[in-house]
């Protein structure tokens, strides 16, 4: 057993696994209760971009445990800014992952068989962008839905990872620096859907 494997508590094997989110914003103190409740490593990219890299890393069970409670927090944020806006429906959690290109095809499946699957299983959205990042080998995944929905497709595909490793080295996606003098909002990403998304 290797040093990024260990058995969880059901005695299955637990892998250590990265997953990286694109956010706006920077909430220190709630990335920091995350750290300790979830029992995963989840770093914040530093910079002056609007856009931040988030890294979740640690057992599988850890990853769902810190998404479960981002998504939780996206709720009760959407929620408080309901209270003062007049929409009249809930609008879904958004979250965009930042994927490996070269696993993009399993995550699609053949004709886009797994992505259906997972959307079927889960009730959650799932869209995969159809360009790399710039100047990178990553692609957009954006999930919707509820928050136990988001969780559940995480799961998923936290499973094409493990069962479809990178065939290729990946160059990591890096948010733009924004040039000084210009101004940035710093607020959560809505369900603004890339025009490029792979048609399934």
């Amino acid at each position: 057993m290797s040093d990024k494997e260990e058995m969880a508590s059901d005695g299955s094997l637990n892998v250590t696994l990265t997953l990286r989110l694109l956010m706006h914003g920077k909430k220190g103190e709630t990335v920091k209760k995350m750290r300790e409740e979830s029992g995963a490593r989840i770093n914040i990219s530093e910079g002056s971009s609007p856009e931040r890299i988030v890294t979740i890393t640690g057992p599988t069970e850890a990853i769902f445990r810190a998404f479960s409670m981002i998504t939780q927090k996206f709720e009760e944020d959407i929620t408080a800014a309901m209270t003062n806006s007049n929409l009249t429906s809930k609008p879904p959690v958004t979250l965009r992952l930042v994927f490996p290109g070269s696993q993009c095809g399993s995550l699609i499946g053949k004709g886009g068989s797994k992505i259906k699957e997972i959307r079927e299983s889960t009730g959650a959205q799932i869209q995969v962008a159809g360009d790399m990042l710039p100047d990178s080998t990553e692609r957009a995944v954006t999930i919707s839905g509820m928050p136990q929905a988001i969780t559940q497709c995480v799961r998923h595909i936290c499973s094409v990872m493990l069962e479809s490793p990178p065939k290729a080295a990946t160059i990591p996606y890096r948010p733009k620096v924004i040039p000084a003098g210009a101004h940035a909002i710093l607020a959560p990403q809505h369900s603004t859907v890339s025009s490029h998304m792979e048609v399934i």
